[in-house]
């Protein structure tokens, strides 16, 4: 699993039948010791109704594809959580809601 940032979204008209109905969004990345963005910007599917800016958690691989929108889909990367707060060594580094 790993911690992403919603950056935005991808619209595609002319998409695998399988894919129609899935929101396709651009996240980036973010490093867990730092809480900075990292890495180039992903394209996944959304299986929980992430907006732009929030934290999510991704999974990859044959997990991507264990949601109910998302079962038997050709799908590598998909949003399974929107993050309300991360704690590490008994502290919060992430809160939504300040």
């Amino acid at each position: 699993m790993q911690i992403a940032r919603v950056k935005g979204t991808v619209v595609s008209t002319n998409k695998a039948e399988k894919l129609m109905g899935l929101k396709l969004l651009v996240v980036k990345p973010i490093d867990l010791e730092t809480m900075e963005e990292k890495g180039s910007p992903i394209v996944v599917v959304d299986a929980v109704g992430a907006g732009e800016g929030e934290v999510v958690m991704l999974v990859g691989g044959s997990s991507s594809r264990q949601t109910a929108a998302t079962e038997n889909k050709p799908v590598d990367q998909s949003i399974v959580a929107i993050i309300d707060h991360i704690d590490i060594d008994n502290k919060r580094v992430f809160q939504k809601f300040q």
